[in-house]
């Protein structure tokens, strides 16, 4: 497994409630997973769009990018 999607798993960990002998047990919550990934993905949009900053066009079709991706996916900053 891709070590990014290992900590975007650890981050989207949440307590159970239920307490055990090492502490209170955790469970990955599935949409605030996907909702990181998705963050993730509309941050490489802007990275690109910061790379292609000096060629015209080409740094807001990956602004649009990442703006559809985080409005899809309900991503909010």
């Amino acid at each position: 497994m891709n070590e990014r999607i290992r900590e975007l798993m650890e981050k989207s960990m949440e307590s159970t409630g239920v307490e055990g002998l090492g502490g209170s047990y955790q469970e990955l919550n599935p949409v605030k997973f996907a909702q990181l990934i998705a963050k993730d993905c509309a941050d490489i949009c802007l990275e690109m769009a910061a790379k292609c900053g000096g060629i015209p066009g080409d740094g807001a079709l990956a602004k649009d990018c990442a703006y559809w991706i985080k409005k899809d996916f309900g991503v909010k900053e």
